[in-house]
């Protein structure tokens, strides 16, 4: 069995710093991509950030220049840098992966249960 497991959420003032990660834990093969999506009170859920397994990253807009995401893949796991966060990013964030699992060729993608962070003005 396969579990996402997030960390490093919490509350932040405006312009501070937070790093998230996300581990997956089970009968992984090989990761392929990862990413952050969060999903604010009343909104849907939104891209952040991805990564593809050779490197190549992708933003939204709204974060662009202020969080980094990265991955170690031997670990099979994705981190993200969040600087100067704004109140407007308030919101639970999710990390994904599509995962290959051993003794099979299927890539199945997986959720984490979510972290909250906050931003206080």
């Amino acid at each position: 069995q396969v579990q996402l497991v997030e960390s490093g959420g919490g509350l932040v003032q405006a312009g501070g710093s937070l790093r998230l990660s996300c581990v997956a834990s089970g009968n992984i093969f090989r990761s392929n991509f990862m990413g952050w999506y969060r999903q604010a009170p009343g909104k849907q859920r939104e891209l952040v950030a991805t990564i593809t397994k050779d490197g190549a990253t992708n933003y939204a807009d709204s974060v662009k220049g202020r969080f980094t995401i990265s991955r170690d893949s031997a670990k099979n796991t994705v981190f993200l840098q969040m600087n100067s966060l704004k109140p407007e990013d308030t919101a639970v964030y999710y990390c994904t992966m599509d995962l290959v699992l051993s003794h099979t060729v299927r890539v199945v993608r997986y959720w984490g249960q979510g972290t909250q962070v906050t931003v206080s003005s």
